[in-house]
């Protein structure tokens, strides 16, 4: 792993804790599709600093969607049910923000955030344990 690497997996870490804050922020504030969003891209961004870890990526979040099942989830790495709310998200994300009238609310989006936490908490310890 070059140090440029490092520096980016670092980078998107933090990116992915900090979006995090953002969707609970979102959430006091009762802005669900807003807080959908930011959940599906924190998510996104620990997901996309697992594969640049190992030398994987793709400028397309179909891509790294696609590269995140086939590499880690299929394999056992992540576990399934763990893995399911980058999914989950990555449609309601979709939905929210582009389908007209898609309105999400606090019962739909509250059990979202500690999944996306989960998820956001077991890769980052991963890619931790990894490059130390």
């Amino acid at each position: 792993m070059t140090e440029w690497s490092k520096d980016l997996v670092l980078y998107r870490m933090a990116r992915a804790q900090e979006t995090l804050e953002d969707a609970r922020i979102l959430a006091n504030a009762r802005r669900w599709n807003a807080c959908v969003n930011r959940l599906y891209y924190a998510c996104f961004y620990a997901v996309s600093a697992l594969l640049v870890r190992h030398c994987l990526s793709s400028s397309k979040h179909t891509g790294v969607r696609s590269l995140f099942n086939r590499q880690y989830v299929r394999t056992g790495k992540i576990p399934k049910d763990l893995a399911r709310i980058y999914n989950d998200l990555f449609e309601r994300r979709q939905e929210g923000d582009y389908i007209d009238f898609v309105r999400f609310q606090e019962p739909q989006v509250l059990p979202w955030i500690s999944k996306a936490e989960q998820l956001v908490g077991f890769i980052i310890s991963l890619v931790e344990k990894e490059i130390s």
